[in-house]
């Protein structure tokens, strides 16, 4: 055991390269919550229907995952600082692109450079994360995403309150993107004394990894854990304010407090996941997740609803550093290199095709239909990490393989 401490002493990366993760972060959740904030508005502009969002999460997920699958290979090539900088000027251009798009097809396109860009990142610091910093660190990475995503919707929410146009909400973001993507570039360097994986990718192929059961079951927990995320995020504005009339002002303030649960309970549960043991902190948050979902779903007002929202963020908050963390232990360094991967793509198809068949139903049935969705998704995320437990038990039980 001290061996294997020292080992991850050694292995722990230079303050400036942690920094900079963290900013990373900060700029995947900055874009992310926006356009459940922005949707109204933009699909009365295009003279859309409810579910035509459907089609914007599912071609932001498409490109997201084709872009993590070869995540690997890609940081391999470029080495992190680049793959950073180049994906953040992506999503940039992504978002500019959000705001002077003059018909829906060239709106929906500009998701596809949103995915790419995001996907790269997204796996590229996570697999870096999961097998050079600890449960702590990878938890409140995670809480700088939350932050990204919480400012999104407030400064969304803010926009238009003023009666301004969405359109320029996504050009400041796009904005601070940009500047971003400028500090990644000119830091490209420091990251290329660093690798991203300390692992061999070749022992074990791509296919032979996504053929194995233990992970694809991950993936599973994965698509269902975001696609709960994306459900609370992406429809409690439009559900509060068309289904509920809820004052817009007052419901984008819920929205961004989903998100600061969130990223409040990563910097909580950071100092005392590996005290509590992850598995067990696993299964109490998406019971906590659950509980919130029921609490959205009953006729409670909009305290009832905040109430609701700031469980299931709290709830969810270290599910996805947990999980990832855990991935390593699980399935073992060889199989782990390419599993993270595939688990950001699973996670990115999961938050958009979860609340875009969520928009479909909504369409048919009403918005009523909305919150009883997510609970039935935050059940089957529960039940879906319990079955992995017990397949991985004895792999969760051992120690991270050090090679």
């Amino acid at each position: 055991m001290q061996n294997h401490q020292a080992t991850e002493r050694a292995r722990t990366p230079p303050l400036l390269l942690i920094i900079l993760a963290y900013t990373g972060f900060v700029s995947l959740g900055l874009p992310d919550a926006v356009i459940g904030v922005a949707w109204p508005s933009v699909r009365d502009r295009f003279g859309l229907q409810q579910g035509t969002v459907g089609f914007l999460f599912i071609a932001t997920s498409a490109s997201y995952f084709v872009s993590s699958f070869f995540a690997g290979r890609l940081t391999r090539r470029l080495g992190i600082g680049l793959l950073l900088a180049a994906s953040t000027g992506l999503v940039a251009s992504a978002m500019f692109g959000f705001a002077v798009a003059p018909a829906w097809l060239l709106f929906l396109s500009s998701a596809l450079l949103h995915g790419l860009g995001s996907g790269a990142i997204d796996a590229g610091l996570n697999g870096y994360a999961a097998h050079s910093l600890s449960a702590r660190h990878m938890n409140w990475l995670h809480a700088c995403y939350c932050l990204g995503a919480m400012l999104g919707p407030f400064l969304m929410t803010a926009v238009l309150s003023g009666g301004r146009p969405y359109q320029l909400g996504y050009i400041v973001v796009g904005s601070t993107l940009g500047t971003l993507a400028l500090l990644f570039l000119m830091t490209r360097e420091k990251w290329g004394t660093a690798k991203a994986e300390d692992h061999p990718h070749d022992a074990v192929s791509s296919w032979s990894a996504l053929s194995n059961l233990s992970v694809l079951m991950s993936m599973a927990v994965f698509f269902l854990n975001t696609g709960l995320e994306a459900t609370f995020s992406q429809w409690t504005y439009t559900v509060l304010t068309e289904s509920r009339r809820v004052d817009p002002a007052v419901a984008g303030v819920a929205v961004g407090l989903f998100w600061g649960f969130l990223g409040m309970g990563r910097v909580v549960f950071g100092l005392v996941a590996d005290r509590l043991g992850i598995d067990r902190l696993l299964r109490w948050s998406l019971t906590g997740a659950a509980i919130g979902a029921v609490v959205f779903a009953l006729p409670l007002g909009a305290g009832g609803a905040y109430f609701g929202l700031a469980l299931g963020g709290l709830g969810l908050a270290p599910v996805f550093p947990c999980l990832m963390t855990r991935t390593p232990q699980r399935l073992g360094t060889r199989l782990s290199a390419h599993a993270v991967g595939f688990q950001v793509g699973a996670a990115m198809i999961g938050a958009a095709a979860v609340p875009g068949v969520v928009g479909f139903i909504a369409q048919t049935l009403g918005l009523a239909v909305v919150p009883a969705a997510i609970i039935g998704i935050a059940g089957a995320d529960l039940l879906c990490h319990e079955l992995l437990v017990r397949r991985t038990g004895l792999a969760s039980a051992a120690p991270s393989p050090v090679s």
